[in-house]
């Protein structure tokens, strides 16, 4: 049995795997695919780990890209039309652009590999800086844009004319809804191979820069047709009210955003469990395995995007001395983390008259 990370000695992890024999009496001693879409597409790695890591860099560094340029436009026409709406918009689109950087800084820490001084690698970072830029950057967006629209809201009527806004807004809503596609279409494509939906693949995924990407530019797409609402209404009643109730729903809307992502990084921080399709297909693995007898318990979190950390108490077939347990403890643990899925897998003894785990349980 060993507590050192999967990357910390990877040697000695794979002179262990060598000795694990081709064959089993009750299963192939080594890590199936099992006939399920959601597994096969995250223990295969294909395309979960290897591409989405690159797909949500692309993704965050598209949607960086167009929130600068159109907050500089922003800025200018809010500037130039003195529109609450227009000056809540511009704050939205560099709140958005903040939080790109922060989850680019995100992706970089979080891949780092496993060390002594963290043994089960540095995925949470990516859990931090989201959490970061989510709590600081929204939330600053959406208290300038609520403030702006209450201290706008019996603001005296004067001749303004929005075209240069109106224009803007119709460029940003381009590039907006081209960064969100590229989000769209990613979140889609992960999601078909788990039999969900873009949206439910996107709230429940175990990477936060997707999720960000995703809803930074969903609330933005929304903001836009917000803004242009209030605008057009202040144009056409000669009421200022409208431009700055535009405002207040601009920042409302970050506000829910904010709230929204705080929670779910918090969820992964302190230790969200895996699906039970998940659990499931490691306590099937683990009792398929020749030398398992039973299992007592069974841990499995996520410890980063795509990271999971498994702790499982077992009993050994038949009565094996204890450096005899030990090997095997070692070449199960090493099956599991010759897998990238796997962060660290650690074995132990089942207690004495522990309560067996079983597969209809879940």
């Amino acid at each position: 049995m060993s507590l050192k990370p999967s990357v910390a000695n990877p040697q000695h992890h794979s002179s262990a795997s060598s000795k694990v024999p081709s064959h089993r009496a009750r299963g192939a001693s080594s890590l199936q695919t099992p006939n399920d879409s959601e597994l096969e597409h995250v223990l295969n790695q294909s395309p979960e780990t290897n591409d989405e890591h690159s797909g949500s860099l692309i993704t965050v560094l598209i949607a960086v890209g167009a929130n600068i340029i159109i907050a500089i436009a922003k800025t200018v026409a809010a500037f130039m039309t003195g529109s609450a709406s227009m000056i809540a918009e511009a704050a939205h689109s560099w709140a958005d652009a903040g939080n790109g950087t922060l989850l680019i800084v995100a992706e970089k820490k979080s891949v780092k590999p496993a060390d002594k001084s963290h043994p089960l690698g540095y995925g949470k970072e990516s859990y931090v800086w989201s959490m970061i830029a989510a709590f600081g950057v929204f939330t600053a967006g959406s208290i300038v844009s609520i403030y702006t629209g209450i201290k706008e809201w019996n603001a005296t009527e004067s001749e303004t004319n929005y075209t240069i806004a109106f224009i803007v807004l119709a460029v940003a809503f381009v590039l907006e809804g081209f960064s969100l596609v590229q989000a769209y279409r990613q979140s889609k494509k992960h999601g078909e191979a788990l039999d969900v939906s873009a949206l439910g693949y996107v709230v429940d995924t175990s990477n936060p820069t997707l999720r960000g990407v995703f809803f930074e530019d969903l609330a933005a797409v929304i903001g836009l047709v917000v803004a242009a609402a209030a605008m057009g209404m202040h144009a056409y009643t000669g009421e200022a009210y409208w431009d700055a109730l535009g405002s207040i729903i601009v920042g409302l809307l970050l506000g829910v955003v904010a709230i929204f992502l705080i929670s779910r990084n918090r969820d992964f921080l302190v230790g969200y469990r895996v699906t039970d399709r998940m659990h499931e297909y490691v306590l099937s693995e683990l009792l398929n395995h020749p030398d398992i007898d039973s299992v007592s318990y069974l841990h499995l979190e996520w410890v980063g995007p795509k990271k999971i950390f498994m702790v499982a108490a077992v009993d050994i077939a038949g009565n094996q001395k204890e450096e005899h347990v030990a090997q095997k403890f070692e070449e199960i643990e090493n099956l599991f983390r010759d897998n990238p899925v796997f962060q660290e897998a650690i074995l132990t003894l089942s207690a004495p008259n522990a309560d067996i785990l079983k597969l209809e349980d879940i």
